[in-house]
């Protein structure tokens, strides 16, 4: 997993509440289980028209929000059906940060096991934020997680909190798989010492 740590980038603009993860995946485009290759599917209901084309009045369709790294949405974002696509498809578009003030727990808990990061700030705040982001490609947004701050192009600085060991996973670039194998020495030494006291549990 990508670690992340300071990210200043575009950020897209998304003035919905309760955009569920059949709205960021749809459950048509779930037929794999490789992280890759979603991105071109990512809001695809309300990106394209029903004949393929780019519905032009979709924020990730114009410019310069298709090289967006940040989504600024209103409450319970990701709620729905629990599919780890969701954070799948924003990372493979780019989208390596989510700010709303609320997150659906699963589609959070998803979030941080693919390194995407959900930052909870309030309804206001989100609001001005938005209207920095329609400022366009010059108006960036600094996401500092080692500092907890979100940095508005005014220069002016936002603390929010994640929980310490999600932090810590975010900025090591540690999933589940990574978090485990920091313990490899001791786990290599507890199966040496296991198959020397029962060798017919080892073939």
């Amino acid at each position: 997993m990508q670690a992340f740590t300071t990210l200043t980038g575009i950020a897209a603009p998304m003035p919905a509440a309760n955009v569920d993860t059949d709205k960021i995946i749809p459950a048509r485009f779930l037929k794999s289980i490789s992280r890759s290759g979603f991105g071109k599917h990512l809001f695809a209901n309300m990106r394209f028209n029903p004949d393929g084309s780019e519905n032009p009045d979709f924020v990730l369709n114009k410019e310069p929000y298709r090289k967006a790294e940040v989504l600024i949405a209103y409450e319970n974002f990701g709620c729905g059906s629990s599919r780890e696509h969701a954070p799948w498809a924003l990372l493979d578009f780019g989208i390596r940060c989510v700010i709303a003030p609320d997150f659906a727990d699963i589609f959070n808990n998803n979030c941080f096991k693919n390194g995407v990061l959900p930052v909870r700030l309030p309804r206001e705040v989100c609001e001005q934020l938005m209207e920095d982001a329609r400022l366009g490609g010059n108006a960036r947004i600094t996401v500092d997680l080692e500092r907890e701050v979100v940095v508005r192009p005014s220069g002016e600085e936002i603390p929010f909190k994640i929980d310490p060991l999600r932090r810590h996973l975010m900025l090591n670039g540690l999933d589940d798989i990574g978090q485990t194998m920091q313990h490899g020495a001791s786990i290599d030494s507890f199966e040496a010492k296991q198959q020397a006291a029962q060798p017919w549990l080892h073939g």
